[in-house]
Protein backbone atom coordinates (compact mmCIF):
# COMPACT_ATOMS: atom_id res chain seq x y z
CA UNK A 1 0.00 0.00 0.00
CA UNK A 2 1.17 3.53 -1.07
CA UNK A 3 2.44 5.54 2.64
CA UNK A 4 0.79 8.06 0.92
CA UNK A 5 -2.76 6.22 1.14
CA UNK A 6 -4.16 6.48 5.12
CA UNK A 7 -6.91 4.29 5.95
CA UNK A 8 -10.23 6.96 6.15
CA UNK A 9 -10.66 7.72 9.97
CA UNK A 10 -13.83 6.58 11.58
CA UNK A 11 -16.63 8.78 12.53
CA UNK A 12 -16.49 9.13 16.75
CA UNK A 13 -19.12 8.20 18.06
CA UNK A 14 -21.82 11.19 19.25
CA UNK A 15 -21.72 11.44 22.94
CA UNK A 16 -24.71 10.12 24.74
CA UNK A 17 -27.40 12.91 25.24
CA UNK A 18 -27.87 14.22 28.45
CA UNK A 19 -31.13 13.64 30.70
CA UNK A 20 -33.18 17.12 30.75
CA UNK A 21 -34.29 18.37 34.27
CA UNK A 22 -32.25 17.72 37.51
CA UNK A 23 -30.71 14.51 36.32
CA UNK A 24 -29.00 15.83 33.80
CA UNK A 25 -26.99 18.04 36.55
CA UNK A 26 -23.68 16.08 38.62
CA UNK A 27 -23.99 14.73 41.47
CA UNK A 28 -23.09 17.34 44.11
CA UNK A 29 -25.62 19.84 42.27
CA UNK A 30 -28.18 17.31 42.02
CA UNK A 31 -27.95 17.62 45.89
CA UNK A 32 -28.12 21.33 46.53
CA UNK A 33 -30.78 21.74 44.01
CA UNK A 34 -32.82 18.65 46.19
CA UNK A 35 -31.73 20.39 49.54
CA UNK A 36 -32.64 24.00 47.83
CA UNK A 37 -36.06 22.43 46.54
CA UNK A 38 -36.49 21.19 49.92
CA UNK A 39 -36.47 24.29 51.76
CA UNK A 40 -38.49 26.55 49.41
CA UNK A 41 -41.37 23.23 50.09
CA UNK A 42 -41.15 23.38 53.67
CA UNK A 43 -41.15 27.20 54.12
CA UNK A 44 -44.22 27.66 51.63
CA UNK A 45 -46.05 24.59 53.91
CA UNK A 46 -44.92 26.61 57.29
CA UNK A 47 -46.21 29.84 55.96
CA UNK A 48 -49.40 28.45 54.35
CA UNK A 49 -50.14 26.92 57.83
CA UNK A 50 -49.63 30.10 59.54
CA UNK A 51 -51.74 31.90 57.00
CA UNK A 52 -54.53 29.46 58.16
CA UNK A 53 -53.99 29.57 61.51
CA UNK A 54 -53.99 32.99 61.30
CA UNK A 55 -57.45 33.12 59.61
CA UNK A 56 -59.17 30.09 60.94
CA UNK A 57 -61.55 30.19 63.88
CA UNK A 58 -59.71 30.26 67.33
CA UNK A 59 -58.98 27.08 67.96
CA UNK A 60 -56.24 25.30 70.75
CA UNK A 61 -53.08 25.23 68.57
CA UNK A 62 -53.81 29.36 67.68
CA UNK A 63 -54.12 30.23 70.99
CA UNK A 64 -51.37 28.30 71.76
CA UNK A 65 -49.01 29.71 69.43
CA UNK A 66 -50.77 33.41 69.29
CA UNK A 67 -47.47 34.88 69.40
CA UNK A 68 -45.76 33.36 66.92
CA UNK A 69 -48.46 33.67 64.35
CA UNK A 70 -48.47 37.11 64.98
CA UNK A 71 -45.22 37.77 64.38
CA UNK A 72 -45.10 36.04 61.17
CA UNK A 73 -48.27 37.69 59.59
CA UNK A 74 -47.99 41.32 60.59
CA UNK A 75 -47.59 43.61 58.97
CA UNK A 76 -46.60 42.25 55.72
CA UNK A 77 -49.15 39.36 55.53
CA UNK A 78 -52.15 40.69 57.40
CA UNK A 79 -55.68 39.65 55.71
CA UNK A 80 -58.09 41.45 55.24
CA UNK A 81 -62.46 40.63 54.05
CA UNK A 82 -63.83 44.33 54.04
CA UNK A 83 -64.12 43.26 49.98
CA UNK A 84 -67.11 41.14 50.92
CA UNK A 85 -70.49 41.68 52.76
CA UNK A 86 -72.03 42.40 55.02
CA UNK A 87 -69.79 45.17 55.79
CA UNK A 88 -67.93 46.05 52.31
CA UNK A 89 -65.99 49.33 51.82
CA UNK A 90 -68.15 52.41 50.87
CA UNK A 91 -64.80 55.00 51.18
CA UNK A 92 -62.01 55.67 48.73
CA UNK A 93 -58.99 56.29 50.93
CA UNK A 94 -56.13 58.21 49.33
CA UNK A 95 -52.61 57.74 51.17
CA UNK A 96 -50.15 61.05 50.15
CA UNK A 97 -46.65 61.64 51.34
CA UNK A 98 -44.61 65.22 51.70
CA UNK A 99 -41.02 65.64 52.93
CA UNK A 100 -38.60 68.29 54.33
CA UNK A 101 -35.23 67.79 52.59
CA UNK A 102 -31.87 69.67 53.47
CA UNK A 103 -30.56 70.91 50.37
CA UNK A 104 -26.64 71.28 49.48
CA UNK A 105 -26.51 74.43 50.72
CA UNK A 106 -28.02 74.01 53.95
CA UNK A 107 -31.51 74.67 53.38
CA UNK A 108 -34.38 73.35 54.74
CA UNK A 109 -37.44 72.89 51.67
CA UNK A 110 -40.69 71.14 52.73
CA UNK A 111 -41.68 69.21 49.09
CA UNK A 112 -45.64 68.92 47.98
CA UNK A 113 -47.49 66.42 48.44
CA UNK A 114 -46.94 63.49 46.66
CA UNK A 115 -49.80 61.25 45.98
CA UNK A 116 -48.61 57.64 46.39
CA UNK A 117 -52.30 55.67 46.02
CA UNK A 118 -52.46 57.46 43.01
CA UNK A 119 -48.88 56.41 41.66
CA UNK A 120 -50.15 53.00 42.19
CA UNK A 121 -53.59 53.50 40.69
CA UNK A 122 -51.97 54.28 37.72
CA UNK A 123 -49.69 51.23 37.48
CA UNK A 124 -52.15 49.12 38.06
CA UNK A 125 -54.53 50.37 35.32
CA UNK A 126 -54.50 48.56 32.32
CA UNK A 127 -52.31 46.22 33.59
CA UNK A 128 -52.95 42.49 32.80
CA UNK A 129 -50.67 41.40 35.33
CA UNK A 130 -50.88 44.16 38.26
CA UNK A 131 -48.24 43.30 41.11
CA UNK A 132 -50.11 42.51 44.24
CA UNK A 133 -47.42 45.30 46.15
CA UNK A 134 -49.04 48.02 43.98
CA UNK A 135 -52.51 46.67 45.06
CA UNK A 136 -52.39 46.15 48.23
CA UNK A 137 -49.10 47.27 50.00
CA UNK A 138 -49.83 50.84 50.82
CA UNK A 139 -53.28 50.24 51.30
CA UNK A 140 -53.47 47.49 53.64
CA UNK A 141 -50.27 49.34 56.06
CA UNK A 142 -52.52 52.24 56.13
CA UNK A 143 -55.60 50.33 57.24
CA UNK A 144 -53.32 48.63 60.06
CA UNK A 145 -52.28 52.24 61.13
CA UNK A 146 -55.93 53.67 61.29
CA UNK A 147 -57.24 50.61 63.06
CA UNK A 148 -53.96 50.64 65.89
CA UNK A 149 -54.42 54.46 66.61
CA UNK A 150 -56.83 56.59 68.18
CA UNK A 151 -57.87 59.76 66.47
CA UNK A 152 -54.89 61.63 67.79
CA UNK A 153 -52.78 59.13 66.27
CA UNK A 154 -51.68 57.91 69.61
CA UNK A 155 -50.76 53.86 69.51
CA UNK A 156 -54.15 51.75 70.93
CA UNK A 157 -52.30 48.23 71.74
CA UNK A 158 -49.18 46.19 71.20
CA UNK A 159 -48.60 46.68 67.44
CA UNK A 160 -49.07 50.63 67.07
CA UNK A 161 -45.27 50.82 66.94
CA UNK A 162 -45.25 48.20 64.58
CA UNK A 163 -47.87 50.16 62.31
CA UNK A 164 -46.08 53.14 62.68
CA UNK A 165 -42.45 51.76 61.47
CA UNK A 166 -44.11 49.71 58.55
CA UNK A 167 -45.63 52.48 56.99
CA UNK A 168 -42.42 55.02 57.37
CA UNK A 169 -40.14 52.41 55.65
CA UNK A 170 -43.15 52.07 52.69
CA UNK A 171 -43.09 56.08 52.80
CA UNK A 172 -39.23 56.13 52.59
CA UNK A 173 -38.97 53.59 50.05
CA UNK A 174 -41.39 55.38 47.56
CA UNK A 175 -39.66 58.91 47.98
CA UNK A 176 -37.58 60.17 45.40
CA UNK A 177 -34.19 61.45 46.13
CA UNK A 178 -32.92 63.46 43.61
CA UNK A 179 -30.16 66.63 43.84
CA UNK A 180 -28.26 65.70 46.53
CA UNK A 181 -30.98 66.52 49.07
CA UNK A 182 -30.78 64.87 52.40
CA UNK A 183 -34.51 63.70 53.72
CA UNK A 184 -35.02 65.59 57.20
CA UNK A 185 -38.25 63.97 58.25
CA UNK A 186 -41.74 62.91 56.25
CA UNK A 187 -45.48 63.25 56.91
CA UNK A 188 -48.53 61.32 55.91
CA UNK A 189 -51.78 62.17 55.50
CA UNK A 190 -54.82 60.44 54.18
CA UNK A 191 -57.46 61.81 52.08
CA UNK A 192 -60.60 60.07 52.59
CA UNK A 193 -64.00 60.49 50.18
CA UNK A 194 -67.41 58.27 50.49
CA UNK A 195 -68.71 56.80 47.89
CA UNK A 196 -71.24 58.72 45.78
CA UNK A 197 -74.54 56.60 45.96
CA UNK A 198 -75.97 55.03 42.52
CA UNK A 199 -78.07 57.84 40.68
CA UNK A 200 -81.23 54.84 41.09
CA UNK A 201 -80.57 55.50 44.82
CA UNK A 202 -82.35 57.75 46.94
CA UNK A 203 -79.49 57.62 49.53
CA UNK A 204 -77.31 60.84 50.24
CA UNK A 205 -73.72 60.72 50.61
CA UNK A 206 -71.18 63.52 52.00
CA UNK A 207 -68.74 63.33 48.87
CA UNK A 208 -66.53 65.97 50.13
CA UNK A 209 -62.32 64.77 50.90
CA UNK A 210 -61.46 64.80 54.68
CA UNK A 211 -58.08 64.85 55.42
CA UNK A 212 -56.29 63.26 58.79
CA UNK A 213 -52.30 64.65 58.66
CA UNK A 214 -50.23 62.42 60.62
CA UNK A 215 -47.56 63.98 62.67
CA UNK A 216 -43.90 64.33 61.30
CA UNK A 217 -41.55 61.52 61.30
CA UNK A 218 -37.75 61.07 61.35
CA UNK A 219 -35.94 58.73 58.86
Amino acid sequence: MDSNEREPLEEAAPPPPRAPGIAGLSTPYRVVTALALGAVAVAACGHLALVFLHVAPSNTVSKRHARTIDGWIYPEFEQNWKLFAPNPLQQNIAVEVRAEVRTDDGQLVTGDWRGLSAEDGAAIRHSLLPSHTEQNELRRAWDFFTSSHDDDNKPTGDRGALAEEYLRRIALDRLDRQGGARIVRIQLRGATTEVAAPKWSDEKADTQTYYRELPWWTP
